[in-house]
């Protein structure tokens, strides 16, 4: 298990990044701190003192992905409340600037106790099928009306 020391007892912000392209997202799987299980999961973290939400995200993608992006529209503000974690995660539009996909790490934890797992593109319309957290997120996701929400490409 996840120690609670690294995210009990705290509000904990989080940025994230939806980077979509030809109608899936890109998602990494990691070991959940609430049910211990893995997730799939757009990437992103835990902000740190003095940054933004914006150049937060794009530290937690380069670590997590290898990719630089680029930051668009904050579209989803999700609240998080179970037992002993508390998180506000906010979800940004994400475009490729520059890198090649692949799974990073986590500097939180050593190389023994890394949660990152997997890292790949999933349908958005496929999302119910596999463990998506945050569900909240599914619907904002494959609505087809958002114009908010545009297709972002590789490169």
């Amino acid at each position: 298990m996840i120690s609670d020391d690294l995210y009990s007892g705290k509000i904990r912000i989080r940025s994230c990044g939806l980077l979509v392209s030809d109608g899936s997202i890109l998602l990494v799987q990691l070991k959940s701190p609430v049910t211990n299980t893995y997730i799939w999961t757009p990437p992103g973290g835990g902000l740190q003192f003095g940054e933004t939400l914006k150049e937060g995200l794009q530290r937690e993608f380069k670590e997590e992905t290898g990719l630089d992006v680029r930051v668009g529209e904050l579209i989803h503000i999700h609240e998080f409340i179970k037992e002993r974690i508390h998180a506000l995660e906010f979800y940004f539009v994400a475009g490729v600037k520059s890198g090649n996909i692949k799974l990073g790490t986590d500097p939180e934890f050593d190389s023994d106790s890394q949660i990152l797992k997997d890292i790949g593109f999933h349908k958005l319309d496929k999302l119910n099928d596999i463990n998506f957290k945050p569900e909240s997120l599914i619907p904002v996701l494959q609505s087809g009306d958002n114009p908010s929400f545009p297709v972002m490409d590789l490169f």
